[in-house]
């Protein structure tokens, strides 16, 4: 009975959005809902053919990288829903809620996380044949230079903004240690 209940309050958490299980099948607290500080470091693509990503979120919000030399990486640079519609711009085109005034800083979060509106990047860009927890479908878009429609999955959204950004860097200060786009284990490791 005992096991039946403990089951049955996971099966109700994770419906209700507070338990997310990772790869490894380990229930842990959802972090854009019940995140109360910003975290320092973000495993992504866990189940990545060429191994996992770890993201230094304190050197990439705090101050040690810049875009263009000039300050901090804004937090809406990855978390682009987490500002009003009015402020955004194509190709990104979806404020999370969609009512939202108020645009995500550290501050802001800090603040208050619940109040932040932090969306994780998979509660959209689910991955392929997924469907996303926040909106209907995975957003697409049209190829810069073609006709082309890219559905943003969750890889195709990392990669796009993370080696965009990543090649801005280097056009912005080519002495910059920022990883190439097309170095794909400079950030992919394999988990030992």
């Amino acid at each position: 009975m005992k096991r039946f209940l403990i089951i049955a309050t996971l099966a109700v958490l994770t419906v209700l959005g507070v338990i997310a299980f990772r790869s490894d099948g380990v229930a842990e607290a959802q972090t854009a809902a019940n995140q109360t500080k910003i975290p320092e470091v973000i495993i992504l693509g866990k189940d990545a053919k060429l191994g996992q990503v770890t993201f230094n979120h304190v050197n990439h919000n705090g101050g040690k990288y810049s875009i263009d030399g000039t300050g901090p990486i804004a937090c809406i640079e990855c978390h682009h829903t987490a500002q009003p519609a009015s402020a955004l711009h194509a190709p990104l085109t979806t404020a999370w809620p969609t009512d939202r005034t108020t645009t995500l800083t550290a501050e802001l979060f800090n603040k208050d996380p619940a109040a932040a509106g932090v969306a994780a990047c998979r509660d959209c860009h689910a991955r392929a044949e997924a469907t996303p927890k926040l909106i209907p479908q995975i957003p697409s878009i049209k190829h810069e230079s073609s006709t082309a429609i890219i559905t943003l999955t969750n890889q195709q959204a990392f990669h796009r903004n993370c080696g965009g950004c990543h090649t801005e860097v280097l056009k912005n200060n080519p002495a910059s240690k920022a990883p190439k786009a097309t170095g794909c284990t400079t950030c992919h490791k394999r988990a030992a």
